[in-house]
């Protein structure tokens, strides 16, 4: 019997954070349903209110997952331009204040019932999996496929004891994706390399920014100056997101750059030392709150510097070259797709640095043509993931035995493979609240808190009835 595919999209994290992996995959979820051939689940995380309050910007909280799932659709339906046809399902998380992500609390993959259960998406699979204990995901869906978002290895670098703790990671990390995805695309070459992966851009950029690029290329093309102020940086004010290295390069070359002025504008925890930093500075350095890049304060600007290094795919790169700006960025893996346009320059050095930032700010960006642009866009990045993740091949639906039998023999009984044992292994390992706690899990995450069943409408676990009383 053919059927069509039902995909099921994980993710780590949900608007109203305005993050990667809230955003992107709410786009994906929105262009893979955008031509009804197949059935698309986008799977969020819901958190308990004192978390929400840790998390959600402007003091936005939701009482019910039903609230929550309104903003997300109303934010997504003001940008994309059509209906989207997908559902909405919610997972319970749980924040975790030092490592500013949210966690999965119990079998998340219990979310799709097993007859829908035949594609999964796993957004950032390794932090999907690092302390997953339920349904092994190869078992439940037919395929399973990781995108790789994060460049966990350079973040944990930058740690106390940061060599050692990437080392480790790396292991973990491998070890988990191969246990649970039978493939694994990777944004950019800048992640930790798994085996039998494949890199690609599987991301596009929100439409309204390429709706801000046209305006630009007609301003252009009627001989009208659309760009009239110079250059800015955007992102989360912290050290690692590039800060460090553009108040560096800034401060090293200060009497080469005489004149230039930039402007950064981001919210975070470093952003008092990223003030102090650039009043220090004799150049022009003026320092603003975060403010969506999108704003019409950002549209005039010619050039976004963007010296970060720690991204797989930066997100506000894409964004700038949409709205036709020139990017002055890094020579790094992350910025190789980036590099087929235009108006992306690249620098190897400091001086490469100046050299590439001078020659911006004295000449006009390139028009782009409608080729360039499809390529940032949603639409091609879908056909590039459908593409790479075969989901279009001739699909046979073939009944099979239940999911449970499959997962007990597989992961509890009879090891075909190393694979298996590895795969029981984990199983085991996270079954245990001592072994969570050692490899950093959320205590008492292996079942959903009462509070949470409730709202969400699950069985409470026996272990958790009347644990808040």
């Amino acid at each position: 019997m053919n059927k069509k595919r039902h995909v099921a999209i994980f993710t780590t994290a949900s608007l109203p954070w305005m993050t990667g992996t809230a955003v992107n995959p709410l786009f994906r979820a929105a262009y893979l349903a955008k031509d009804g051939e197949r059935p698309v689940s986008l799977v969020i995380p819901w958190l308990s209110l004192k978390d929400q309050k840790l998390v959600y910007p402007n003091n936005i909280t939701f009482s019910r997952p039903t609230e929550q799932e309104a903003y997300v659709r109303r934010w997504l339906d003001e940008r994309i331009g059509f209906k989207s046809d997908f559902s909405i399902l919610f997972y319970p998380g749980k924040f975790s204040l030092d490592k500013r992500s949210i966690l999965a609390a119990g079998d998340i993959s219990e979310v799709v019932p097993d007859e829908n259960a035949d594609v999964a998406i796993l957004e950032e699979p390794e932090h999907l999996t690092w302390f997953h204990h339920g349904k092994r995901w190869k078992i439940k869906f037919r395929l399973v496929v990781g995108i790789i978002h994060t460049n966990y290895l350079e973040y944990v670098r930058r740690e106390r004891n940061g060599r050692m703790q990437a080392f480790l990671l790396k292991y973990l990390n491998n070890w988990v994706v191969g246990i649970y995805c039978h493939k694994v695309i990777r944004l950019s070459a800048a992640t930790q390399d798994y085996p039998k992966s494949i890199v690609c851009n599987v991301h596009g950029v929100n439409p309204k920014f390429l709706v801000i690029g046209n305006k630009k290329l007609e301003q252009q093309r009627n001989g009208v100056q659309a760009f009239t102020k110079g250059a800015y940086y955007i992102g989360k004010m912290v050290w690692s997101k590039g800060y460090k290295e553009l108040l560096k390069l800034l401060q090293d070359h200060q009497k080469e750059l005489t004149g230039l002025e930039v402007d950064l504008y981001g919210s975070g925890e470093d952003s008092d030392q990223v003030q102090e930093a650039a009043k220090r500075l004799e150049l022009a350095v003026r320092v603003h709150p975060g403010r969506d890049h999108a704003d019409l304060q950002f549209h005039d600007y010619k050039v976004f510097l963007n010296p970060s290094t720690t991204d797989v795919l930066c997100t506000t790169t894409a964004e700038a070259l949409a709205m036709g700006k020139i990017v002055v960025c890094a020579n790094h893996p992350s910025n190789e797709f980036f590099k087929q346009f235009p108006n992306c320059r690249t620098y190897d050095n400091a001086d490469g640095f100046v050299k590439v930032t001078q020659q911006a700010l004295a000449e006009e960006p390139v028009q782009l043509t409608d080729a360039q642009r499809h390529e940032l866009s949603w639409e091609a990045a879908t056909e590039r993931f459908l593409r790479v993740a075969e989901l279009d091949q001739a699909f046979t639906w073939k009944p099979s035995e239940s999911i449970s039998k499959r997962f007990m023999s597989t992961s509890l009984g009879l090891w075909s493979s190393v694979e298996d044992a590895s795969a029981y292994v984990h199983h085991v390992a996270s079954g245990f609240e001592t072994t969570r706690k050692i490899f950093g899990a959320i205590p008492k995450s292996l079942q959903p808190d009462e509070e949470q069943c409730k709202e969400l409408g699950l069985a409470i676990p026996a272990g958790k009835r009347g644990s808040q009383k």
